[in-house]
């Protein structure tokens, strides 16, 4: 079963998960909200500056577990293999109003991104 909320939480998820950050972008609000693991994110910039990283450097593939939706809320659980870890879930629950993402919840374990980062740093030192 499909829903309005759903039809756009996944084609923004197969864009990023497809390294098209150009395309992910244009389903997202400009003043869209997205509460991370980092923190609070607000406006299109940041978000952009957010998913950057994840879909240039780090992001290998996506597998995805299950999606619902409904009208306006779409909820999204995913696997990713990224560099720093062979298996990273997450998970996304959105609200879409006029087909853009104004509001994500995003959820994931940091643990293996921050260890990658302190690696590298320790590398370059």
């Amino acid at each position: 079963m499909s829903s309005p909320a759903l039809e756009i939480a996944l084609a923004h998820h197969r864009a990023w998960t497809r390294k098209d950050l150009d395309l992910a972008m244009s389903y997202i609000a400009d003043d869209v909200v997205c509460d991370a693991p980092a923190g609070r994110l607000n406006g299109i910039q940041a978000y952009r500056e957010f998913m950057t990283p994840l879909v240039e450097r780090f992001l290998i593939r996506a597998e995805m577990i299950a999606s619902f939706g409904d009208d306006s809320t779409a909820l999204l659980m995913y696997n990713t293999e990224t560099v720093p870890a062979k298996s990273a879930p997450a998970a996304e629950c959105v609200t879409v109003r006029d087909g853009k993402i104004v509001y994500n919840r995003f959820v994931f374990d940091r643990t293996p991104f921050d260890e990658f980062r302190r690696q590298q740093a320790q590398a370059a030192s």
